[in-house]
């Protein structure tokens, strides 16, 4: 999940696993695969790096510092 503002300024926390694609049109056009569009003030590139951000904190906890996978595996 992350955190958007829409055009009104009202804060909003979208599902970004449900994001279709991205447009600006001026404004930035969010399209859900639901079939829903969402207005929202932060750029394309900032809601790109906020799912990247999200992304990486779910995935954290299963990975090493040198990116192997945390699995343990039976010897």
């Amino acid at each position: 999940m992350i955190h958007l503002t829409r055009l009104n300024r009202s804060p909003l926390v979208l599902n970004c696993d449900l994001i279709e694609q991205i447009e600006t049109t001026p404004d930035t056009v969010i399209s859900m695969a639901t079939g829903q569009k969402i207005m929202v003030l932060e750029s394309t590139e900032e809601i790109i790096d906020r799912v990247r951000i999200f992304r990486r904190s779910i995935a954290a906890p299963y990975t090493h510092s040198n990116g192997e996978s945390a699995k343990q595996t039976d010897s």
